[in-house]
């Protein structure tokens, strides 16, 4: 019974299509239309019969009838001045049509050797290019219209959130602005930049598009209207762009900047481009049909924003070399490597490929810079000229410098990591150390060019003891600054001590250059001299002992030791050589009896004397200029 009602209903068509195509072509194939898009087997057998039954409906005829239905349709849709989507079902209509010009294009394009079908199609590429341009302008529509609920937090509270800067509703082409994001506490969230309903209206509309050969132009709708809210979001975030990220280049790298940029980035990296990729998925769907145009979208939208991040990264890699910005480079440095994963993943097809071999390249450019930092601090320590002597054998103001900077850049775990990248690690002047990273070697190096620096320095000072006591100073210090300290492990307990014990042995040279001729006037001669020669060179000996020593303690009292503990140590050497020598002199000087009791007279300094003045030595300070200790 089924075949028998569908016999008939076929029936009926084939007389109303007969007769309607011989008074009213027009209506008759309208009629052919509306019984096809019921059932695709009556475009077949309508077909066969108006061709059997009338040679005034040939196949030629057929397509002829079915591109005037369809241009009819579709420019009731493509000429009027309201959004399409607005309704509904105008939409389902139209892309039906579509959908349809695009299915007879198809079909009749295997026959394009009879000059009546190519004339045909190319009516039919006509009309599928103005469709084209429309749905293009459905989708631009579509896109910045889309109102923006909110963020669909993965990680659920983050707080973040989308505006908007216009509320009026507009059915029109009226420019309107586009949603941005805000900065948020949590990366771990997507942003649904456009509501459910508007990404499937774009994933049906981009579906024919790119269906019909118009891929590229439907990416680059997509792409423009999503470029702007990707500048305009890493703009309220503090980012700028490129103009404002070189003029802060000029300014010398400014924190603030830096700051601005990194929150910039991470916001980007981690929130923006991994929901722009999922956007991109769910407008041009997952198929390999769209996946080049889902690419293609991505990197066009991403294009501008992630170039400008890492210009403004590679600027600060190509700016200057000076040490105090090595801290500045290292936070950008830090923040490209820690999204080097996401970047790999993002950027990895074809279209974006570039954009990720621009952020290892600026990854590794940054890197280079922070070695080139400490060459150039070498070369600073080289040159800082040996002018004035600071006071009193004071810590050298580069010696704090240095050792400070050192600790602080040892401090951040990333630098062994930068080093680690460097395949030629430096020379190594102290051949006995085997420093165990790259990293060991260069902090080695420059620590045995700083000794250099200060060994040259040391020699300003015409005193051979004051040398030694600022080489003691200086030397004690570097080793106080690396023991217990990230520099420390990366030298080595040999390194260590081996600078104690030079530390050790600057402090024999200062005592056998300051006080071994005090000594020597102490000494006892043992020979059998009569009692007035005796007498006579006792009191020599006293008289230039009280002299040395009194020069002695008046200008070394003007000498500066930086450290408690050493300061102590040397005031007791002092003492622990001095005192006994001096109560053994004075015991054979009163046991003279030509001179005994005339002893007030030539003794200057009893023992106690000696030792208060011993304790009163290296008052001065230590530090010279201001700076950290």
């Amino acid at each position: 019974m089924a075949e028998n009602g569908e016999e008939k209903l076929i029936a009926v068509a084939r007389h109303i299509a007969k007769t309607l195509g011989h008074t009213d072509n027009a209506m008759a194939d309208d009629i052919l239309q509306i019984f096809s898009n019921f059932d695709g087997r009556l475009r077949e057998k309508l077909s066969e019969n108006l061709t059997d039954g009338d040679d005034s409906l040939s196949g030629v005829a057929v397509l002829d009838q079915t591109l005037k239905s369809l241009d009819r349709q579709i420019s009731r849709y493509v000429t009027v001045d309201h959004p399409i989507w607005s309704d509904s079902a105008d939409a389902s209509t139209f892309l039906d049509a579509v959908d349809e010009l695009v299915a007879a294009i198809r079909e009749w394009t295997p026959m394009t050797a009879d000059k009546a079908v190519t004339a045909c199609l190319d009516r039919a590429e006509d009309l599928l290019q103005q469709c084209m341009f429309r749905l293009e302008e459905e989708f631009k529509l579509l896109m910045v219209r889309g109102d923006v609920d909110s963020f669909d937090n993965a990680g659920r509270g983050s707080g973040a959130y989308l505006d908007s800067d216009d509320d009026e509703d507009n059915d029109g082409y009226d420019d309107v602005e586009i949603p941005v994001a805000h900065l948020v506490s949590d990366y771990n969230i997507i942003i649904d930049a456009l509501p459910s309903g508007t990404i499937n209206d774009l994933h049906e509309i981009s579906k024919r598009m790119v269906a019909a050969g118009y891929g590229k132009e439907c990416s680059l709708a997509y792409s423009l209207c999503r470029r702007d809210f990707l500048e305009e979001s890493l703009s309220r975030l503090g980012f700028s762009g490129l103009q404002k990220s070189k003029a802060a280049l000029r300014d010398e790298d400014d924190e603030i900047e830096i700051d601005k940029w990194i929150k910039a980035i991470n916001m980007a990296v981690r929130v923006f481009y991994p929901s722009e990729r999922r956007l991109c998925d769910r407008v041009f769907g997952y198929s390999s049909a769209t996946a080049a145009a889902a690419d293609l979208s991505f990197m066009e939208a991403c294009r501008v924003s992630s170039m400008e991040l890492l210009t403004f990264a590679n600027g600060v890699a190509m700016g200057s070399r000076a040490p105090d910005r090595l801290f500045k480079i290292l936070d950008v440095y830090e923040a490209v490597k820690d999204l080097m994963p996401e970047i790999e993943v993002l950027f990895s097809d074809q279209y974006c490929l570039f954009i990720r071999n621009e952020a290892i390249g600026v990854w590794k450019r940054l890197g280079e810079s922070i070695r080139g930092i400490f060459m150039e601090l070498e070369n600073l320590i080289r040159r800082d000229p040996a002018k004035a002597a600071v006071p009193g054998g004071g810590l050298h103001p580069i010696t704090r410098y240095v050792m400070n900077y050192l600790r602080a850049a040892c401090s951040r775990p990333t630098l062994e990591q930068v080093f680690d990248e460097n395949v030629v690690p430096p020379v190594v002047l102290d051949r006995s150390l085997s420093p165990s990273s790259p990293l060991a070697v260069q902090m080695a190096w420059i620590m045995e060019v700083l000794e250099s620096n200060l060994e040259a320095k040391s020699k300003i000072y015409r005193d051979p003891a004051l040398s030694s006591v600022f080489m003691m100073n200086n030397g004690r210090y570097i080793v106080k600054k690396v023991k217990d300290d990230e520099l420390g492990s990366l030298l080595g307990d040999d390194w260590v001590r081996k600078h104690t014990a030079k530390v050790r042995q600057y402090h024999v040279n200062y005592q056998r250059s300051s006080w071994n001729k005090i000594l020597n006037a102490l000494k006892l001669d043992n020979n059998n001299s009569s009692p007035n020669v005796a007498s006579k060179a006792m009191k020599e000996k006293l008289k230039l002992f009280n002299s040395q020593f009194e020069e002695i303690c008046r200008t070394q009292s003007t000498w500066a030791i930086f450290d408690e503990q050493l300061k102590e140590e040397l005031k007791h050497s002092v003492g622990t050589a001095l005192l006994p020598a001096y109560r053994s002199f004075l015991g054979r000087f009163h046991s003279i009896q030509d001179i005994s009791k005339y002893a007030e007279k030539h003794v200057k300094f009893d023992v106690e004397d000696v030792e208060a003045q011993i304790d009163g030595l290296f008052q001065a300070t230590a530090v010279s200029g201001s700076g950290r200790k």
